[in-house]
């Protein structure tokens, strides 16, 4: 994963030490230098980290950590400030805007290096991830999306759900679900990230629905990839009887024996035009009917909606 970091200053001087500092690295770490005035374009594409030079900058460091906090969609990005001013009182009122680090100059740089190394790897690991899949939840597929429509991108939303997986929990256990969940999520990881000179996200929405967002491509070609694949190995967390007759048995409430065929996937897919769809839910409302019409389909199915309004 490539990790952009944006250095607000009016010079280049710190991003061109960074990426001296990082130059064994450069294929996890961007760095880019961004003025104070093309802040709000910058803060659309969510960075991993923002470093604020506040020397080479000509604003209130208090309030312009504030106004970045007050972006809803980097409200838990990470601030790096760094300053010449050594003053507790200036240092102590930039921390109370949730700067997490106030680093006084002149700079050690193996110290500034591993401070940031650290303070990504640790936001990774924690920023709101599906702790079964390790795939980014609602929060960043939400941040995702507006990213791009702000960016006036033309994307692609694929939707991923399973058929008949309650009816396999109830007759193998939620353990042995979760481990359909975790082959579905790498499935979906494996043909998505294949997808060449395109920006990919994969998220898990939750339970057995996923998301994925890519560019362009050919999504008859990816869908029918994953169908493949899933159908072929997921026959594996089934035994024997229950593949070879093609259904799982479950009691209803009443107690009667209701037949349910082997898990699925149905996937929709929603080509995004930033010049027809404005919000998120507008997205999700064309995709829901989208999913509906691939739920209808019995068997493994993807539907592609192209349409221009």
């Amino acid at each position: 994963m490539v990790h952009d970091i944006y250095i607000i200053d009016n010079e280049n001087e710190l991003r061109d030490k960074l990426k001296e500092s990082f130059k064994r690295e450069t294929d996890e770490y961007k760095f880019k230098s961004v003025k104070t005035s093309e802040l709000e374009v910058a803060l659309r594409n969510i960075p991993s980290l923002i470093i604020i030079d506040e020397d080479t900058t000509d604003i209130n460091i208090v309030e312009f950590c504030k106004s970045i906090r007050s972006n809803e969609d980097n409200s838990i990005t990470p601030i790096i400030v760094v300053s010449s001013n050594r003053e507790k009182e200036h240092a102590v009122d930039v921390l109370k805007t949730d700067v997490q680090y106030y680093i006084k100059k002149p700079l050690d740089e193996e110290y500034f290096f591993y401070t940031i190394k650290n303070i990504v790897g640790l936001l990774t690991k924690n920023r709101r991830i599906s702790p079964l899949t390790g795939l980014p939840g609602n929060v960043q597929i939400q941040a995702e999306m507006k990213k791009r429509l702000l960016n006036k991108e033309t994307f692609a939303m694929l939707y991923f759900d399973l058929d008949n997986f309650k009816a396999y929990n109830d007759v193998y256990g939620f353990a042995n679900g979760d481990e359909i969940i975790k082959f579905t999520a790498r499935t979906i990881s494996k043909h998505i990230h294949q997808i060449q000179d395109s920006d990919n996200f994969i998220g898990h929405i939750g339970g057995d629905d996923f998301v994925a967002i890519t560019g362009p491509t050919d999504y008859d070609k990816v869908c029918q990839n994953i169908i493949l694949e899933f159908d072929k190995f997921a026959v594996d967390y089934y035994n024997e009887i229950d593949v070879e007759r093609g259904y799982v048995e479950v009691a209803n409430r009443r107690g009667i024996i209701e037949q349910f065929p082997l898990t699925t996937i149905s996937i929709a897919v929603l080509e995004v035009d930033s010049k027809i769809y404005k919000t998120t839910l507008e997205i999700g409302e064309v995709a829901g009917q989208i999913k509906h019409r691939a739920k209808t389909v019995p068997g493994s199915t993807y539907v592609i909606n192209k349409r221009r309004f």
